[in-house]
């Protein structure tokens, strides 16, 4: 079974309806880079392992990434899910996953003309 890493930002929507979507794949983890992000709550409440990155706790997006990178690592996932997730990434952490990472954000798309939700993030990469 493959396994997802979904990243957000607030109240994890997103996320809900990738859980309860009912994919043939496990949500082996939530992380998030608020420790106020209401969406953890639900990921507890689900028994889905939940952690928090806080961009506040690094002086560079570098340093942040390194960290987020470390976090997903240790879940081996296969497919990485940006819902709702409000962080610009850097394009060593973005080329990491290029090809498994997939966004819900819509304006990712606008940046990328000609992809998809599902394709935005790893075009830069």
């Amino acid at each position: 079974m493959k396994s997802i890493v979904i990243l957000i930002s607030g109240r994890g929507s997103n996320m809900e309806a990738i859980v309860r979507a009912g994919l043939p794949a496990k949500v082996a983890a939530v992380i998030s880079n608020r420790a106020d992000a209401a969406g953890l709550k639900f990921a507890a409440q689900s028994g889905i392992p939940a952690k928090v990155v806080d961009e506040r706790e690094f002086s560079s997006r570098g340093a942040f990434d390194a960290a987020l990178e470390a976090a997903i690592e240790r879940h081996s996932p296969d497919l990485i899910a940006l819902a709702g997730f409000m962080r610009i990434l850097g394009s060593d952490f973005v080329r990491h996953y290029s090809g498994r990472m997939v966004t819900s954000i819509r304006r990712c798309c606008r940046r990328f003309p000609g992809c998809t939700r599902t394709d935005a993030p790893s075009r830069k990469a």
